[in-house]
């Protein structure tokens, strides 16, 4: 069984479509799953609801989903990517599910599962940070049963093994924050000889000419900091 999983979309529609274009091109896989962070920050919002809702793609809730559907995101941008998604966008965030499983067999226990989530099992907030000790992250996971975890929320692509438990942020599709300015995406893969999960960390080049003209034209607020932002690939 093979699946991807991708992250923090964040409104930018090229980006993603080079991702799934780069998906399609590795496949074919049994499941492709978005792990929150859709539409809020970029230029399209609308365009890339569309595009996971035409390609149905199961998507997970991140925090910025929760924050625009809830209406607690007040910055001009977030209002400017409520008015572009309208109510029916809103609503399929709202809707979102907080977790997807996927069973590598159907007669294995939930330990073996791939569990994709967007920040961590338990909200949608606290990060897994890379760089954190062990103690830090198995307090933060708790006892969640999973083989493998595939999450996103801090756009800093990583993999680690802790305890024999697969950790893969796998985002971000639309604004890297590691230095790198592609995009990433994880594509996992159980091996039935261990019986557990191995991932990859695919990383696809950036049009970003083409979605820094797609930004100007949008009418998105504080334009050419969202720019800046992009192209520093930073923090």
């Amino acid at each position: 069984m093979r699946v991807a999983v991708m992250s923090d979309i964040h409104g930018f529609s090229l980006a993603l479509d080079r991702v799934i274009d780069d998906v399609e091109t590795q496949g074919p896989f049994d499941h492709v799953i978005v792990a929150g962070d859709l539409c809020e920050g970029g230029p399209a919002p609308k365009e890339v609801l569309q595009r996971l809702q035409s390609d149905a793609f199961p998507c997970v809730m991140g925090n910025t989903d929760r924050d625009i559907a809830a209406g607690t995101r007040r910055s001009p941008r977030a209002n400017w990517t409520r008015e572009r998604i309208g109510a029916k966008g809103i609503d399929f965030l709202a809707g979102l599910p907080f977790q997807i499983r996927v069973k590598p067999l159907t007669n294995l226990a939930d330990s073996t599962d791939l569990l994709v989530i967007h920040a961590n099992p338990h909200d949608l907030d606290r990060p897994i940070q890379p760089d954190a000790a062990d103690t830090e992250i198995r307090e933060l996971i708790g006892e969640v049963p999973a083989s493998a975890i595939a999450f996103g929320h801090i756009h800093i692509p990583s993999i680690r093994l802790i305890d024999g438990r697969l950790l893969v942020d796998v985002s971000s599709v639309g604004k890297p924050k590691d230095g790198d300015l592609r995009s990433a995406w994880g594509d996992f893969t159980w091996n039935d000889a261990r019986s557990s999960w191995d991932a990859v960390i695919r990383r696809v080049p950036y049009p970003i000419e083409e979605t820094i003209e797609q930004i100007l034209l949008s009418g998105i607020p504080r334009a050419k900091k969202l720019i800046k932002s992009l192209l520093s690939a930073s923090y």
